[in-house]
């Protein structure tokens, strides 16, 4: 198995929660059976129980398995008691390892609710998790659980920490659209993209109004740039025009803007949408620290909002459909927020796997019933 030195590198320091006296199965064979049961389709502890059991000869090729293949329960209550935080490091390392990032790329943050956690009975909200998803590459960067006492403002600045941002594009939506956010980004070497809406009213004011001038002047005598993208298809025309401005003079009128850590830019893009005879027109406005000597500026600050998207319909779409996330009602100890991370193990093998353009539901299956298939994408 060319990878599973990789696998076992990463997560062979966990520290074990169960007590040394008579454990019959190894910490490092439990998790790299998830692991792989999860890849091949597993969506719960018996169903990787039963990948177990039905691999148990070709796992023994490369796991100790002393007592054969740990029975569901085990799984289950190794993963509720097994440190998240400790896990999401595995991971964290885990994808550094194996992925570097180039200068530009974009990194899209945004949350996602674990619907299944919940549990009304016993006054138990549902999991969030806050993820870092790179756009270009379809792949998962880490994640945060939000604090029950707290929300995804505080979860962000958590994650961020973890990651190496340098020469890199961070967006998020307008709820994470905060000047702390802005300063860790740019402390931490990044350039930042933040959706601006009424949450920062007074700055909304005042960059819609910035536009509005501009426009009626025709953007004269100031540093700007603008472009314009056409896109047909499924039935429906969309047009998308960027117009950035990064005068200085300019935006020393907005309110505020000395809070704002390297606040170089402003954002407005105006969206088209036609279908059949119907025609929606919106616009969306965002804080940047691009500089406006930036190549292509406006392209590129259009490509970095239409990329955050992609962490909705590239990554939670995909939890939710293909893996059941939503679904799953694993809610003791950790075992919710432990078996997100198994799943976003998952998602990146079977994103980086590029020699078939099968979906990621046929690529699990695959995985399952073909083991020279699930070794292609471990050697990923």
């Amino acid at each position: 198995m060319n990878n599973a030195p990789t696998l076992e590198a990463q997560f062979a320091e966990l520290t074990d929660p169960r007590s040394n006296h008579g454990l019959q199965h190894k910490l490092l064979d439990i998790v790299i059976i998830a692991i792989l049961a999860v890849i091949s389709g597993a969506d719960g502890w018996t169903d990787i129980e039963t990948f177990g059991e039905a691999k148990e000869a070709w796992l023994r090729k490369f796991l100790e398995l002393p007592h054969g293949i740990p029975p569901h329960d085990t799984f289950r209550y190794v993963f509720a008691r097994l440190d998240a935080q400790e896990f999401q490091q595995c991971f964290l390392n885990w994808v550094s390892a194996a992925n570097k990032l180039t200068r530009g790329q974009v990194i899209a943050l945004d949350g996602k609710c674990l619907r299944g956690t919940q549990d009304k009975y016993l006054g138990k909200q549902a999991i969030y998790m806050v993820s870092a998803w790179v756009s270009a590459d379809h792949l998962v960067l880490g994640q945060r659980k939000v604090d029950e006492k707290s929300n995804e403002i505080t979860a962000v600045p958590e994650l961020l920490s973890y990651l190496d941002l340098k020469g890199c594009i961070v967006t998020v939506d307008a709820l994470n659209c905060q000047k702390k956010t802005a300063a860790q980004i740019v402390k931490q070497e990044g350039d930042y993209v933040l959706a601006l809406k009424d949450n920062h009213r007074h700055m909304h004011e005042d960059v819609c109004d910035l536009f509005v001038w501009a426009a009626d002047v025709d953007f004269a005598e100031m540093e700007h740039d603008s472009c314009t993208t056409i896109g047909k298809g499924h039935g429906r025309i969309e047009s998308c025009t960027c117009s950035t401005i990064s005068d200085p003079e300019c935006l020393a009128m907005l309110s505020g803007r000395a809070a704002w850590a390297n606040l170089r830019t402003v954002i407005h893009v105006h969206a088209k949408r036609q279908v059949g005879s119907e025609v929606s027109e919106e616009d969306r406005y965002y804080l940047s620290s691009l500089p406006g000597d930036t190549p292509d500026l406006a392209a590129k600050a259009l490509d970095g909002t239409r990329s955050h998207w992609g962490i909705e319909n590239q990554l939670h779409w995909v939890l939710d459909v293909t893996f059941r996330e939503d679904h799953c009602r694993a809610r003791a100890g950790n075992s919710g927020e432990n078996l997100a991370v198994l799943r976003h193990i998952a998602l990146n093998m079977l994103r980086r796997e590029k020699s078939t353009r099968l979906s990621i539901r046929a690529k699990r299956h695959k995985a399952g019933w073909n083991t020279q298939y699930l070794l292609k994408l471990l050697a990923c």
